[in-house]
């Protein structure tokens, strides 16, 4: 792992699986303690990486909120939030949405080679457009992270990020919130969709802590030799 940041995906989702509901409005999974946990987490990496596709439906700020985590992470000489990470097949992205107006820190977009330079005419004033492959490799992208300094990196979705990143074998840690309800809506975006993932019923995830935050379940799963050493 000694050219890739530590990948940590962390994820929320109802109890039969799904990050999302079908409507125009983001569903609220986690609850109040949860989101706390996740706020601490977020304070602990040094980038976020989330899909383009969430960037448009949620228009997520990905900022560390509390105060008090931020000073720390001052006081430790880091921007108060982590840098901000997104993969893009198209580029087309809103210059003027959150993920890029909002927090003093770096904000990096992958793409495949075809479109970076329509990509960074875009938005090379808000981010820097990073060609990494056609299609977007992972690896490249992860290694290019570390070079920047990335050692800590949290996935925080959608589903078909979750969904590449588990099945190229390139996540060490799972954070999962489980909420007391059902979505029941198979249009709506689930956690992982189908792929061939190295943990499989014959190679079995080790469940690292489990409880509870509020009213939501809690579970952590290591992945990688590194992490459970």
């Amino acid at each position: 792992m000694a050219d890739r940041p530590y990948v940590l995906l962390e994820a929320a989702m109802s109890l039969d699986g799904y990050l999302d509901d079908g409507s125009a409005h983001r569903l609220l999974l986690s609850s109040p303690e949860d989101f706390a946990r996740v706020d601490r987490q977020r304070a602990a990496v040094d980038a976020i990486l989330v899909g383009a596709a969430t960037i448009r439906a949620d228009n997520p700020r990905l900022l560390v909120r509390s105060p008090e985590l931020r000073q720390q992470r001052l006081d430790r000489g880091e921007p108060e939030t982590p840098a901000k990470v997104t993969i893009s097949g198209s580029g087309a992205l809103d210059p003027a949405a959150p993920f890029f107006t909002t927090g003093a820190c770096a904000k990096i977009v992958y793409v495949p080679d075809a479109v970076a330079a329509q990509a960074r005419a875009t938005l090379g004033g808000v981010a820097d457009v990073v060609a990494a492959g056609d299609p977007v490799s992972l690896p490249e992208l992860l290694a290019d992270l570390h070079r920047r300094g990335v050692r800590r990196l949290m996935v925080e979705g959608g589903g078909t990020i979750h969904t590449q990143f588990l099945a190229q074998g390139l996540v060490d840690e799972i954070e999962l919130s489980v909420a007391p309800f059902f979505v029941g809506d198979s249009a709506a975006p689930r956690f992982v969709g189908d792929a061939a993932f190295p943990f499989g019923p014959g190679r079995r995830m080790r469940l690292a802590d489990a409880g509870r935050n509020g009213d939501c379940a809690y579970l952590r799963y290591l992945l990688t030799n590194e992490a459970q050493a």
